[in-house]
């Protein structure tokens, strides 16, 4: 081996670990995409609503707000993507409120006002948290959950461990794991991946009614994850709908989504 070429291997050994070093290291920061709110921080949004400040036994403070209308059809538990905070979010959830519907939507951890550690069972801990709050005014069959992208994993955690009507999931993944391989080919994330938020496997245990919608140009979430997840065998009826062309941002832009959700709620 020549002198050139084993300075070349040096330098792509050395690039190679210095990535795995940075993926092990950095992995929360490359995850999470949160956006920060001052805590005094005032919402502003039509229509009537309440902001919610829950505490953990961990001493983490979750900010959420609580959007109600007269006589509701029932009420939307939304667990929201990964950028952004309520400010954005809760403009959002008004299509739902918009079809009389009351929804709590929360910001996880580092999000918006929302405080704490995060790890994946706080996070999942937290969302039922949330759930248990519902149900001091809302029976089961009351309570839809949403999940959309990052919230997904979430909602499908509260829907396999409770009761609710009715789940609803937008660009889900099958796993973080998943979506983490495929980004990272070369490098043996399942090792080393302290979220790897498995919701293929909490699917596989709920018992309401599924329905997944997921564009066929998502770039973000690749559209391969529903498929996967659509040929689970679940408790509940599972509904699959492609949606010809959406990408992760623009569902609600279409016709077949408006219907779907109209017909479902």
């Amino acid at each position: 081996m020549n002198r050139r070429l084993k300075k070349i291997l040096i330098v792509l050994v050395s690039l190679y670990v210095i990535v795995f070093v940075a993926l092990y290291f950095l992995q929360e920061k490359m995850i999470f995409l949160p956006e920060s709110l001052p805590q005094d921080y005032s919402y502003s949004f039509p229509g009537n609503f309440e902001e919610i400040n829950l505490k953990t036994q961990d001493g983490a403070k979750l900010n959420a707000l609580h959007f109600k209308v007269e006589n509701p059809k029932g009420v939307i538990l939304y667990f929201h993507g990964n950028a952004g905070d309520l400010s954005r979010w809760g403009i959002v959830v008004q299509n739902f409120v918009e079809m009389h519907y009351d929804v709590l939507v929360m910001d996880y951890r580092t999000y918006g006002k929302s405080t704490g550690k995060l790890s994946q069972k706080a996070l999942y801990s937290d969302a039922q948290l949330f759930y248990d709050e519902l149900l001091k005014n809302y029976a089961e069959d009351e309570i839809v959950v949403y999940g959309r992208s990052l919230g997904t994993t979430f909602a499908t955690y509260i829907a396999s461990k409770n009761h609710p009507k009715q789940l609803l999931l937008e660009a889900p993944f099958y796993g973080l794991d998943e979506v983490a391989s495929e980004r990272f080919p070369i490098y043996p994330v399942n090792w080393f991946l302290r979220f790897n938020f498995p919701t293929y496997q909490y699917l596989k245990e709920v018992s309401c009614p599924i329905a997944i919608f997921h564009g066929t140009d998502d770039v973000v979430v690749n559209f391969e994850n529903s498929e996967k997840l659509s040929k689970i065998k679940t408790k509940g009826k599972l509904t699959f709908i492609s949606i010809l062309g959406g990408t992760h941002h623009n569902l609600g832009d279409f016709e077949i989504y408006k219907r779907s959700i109209d017909t479902i709620l």
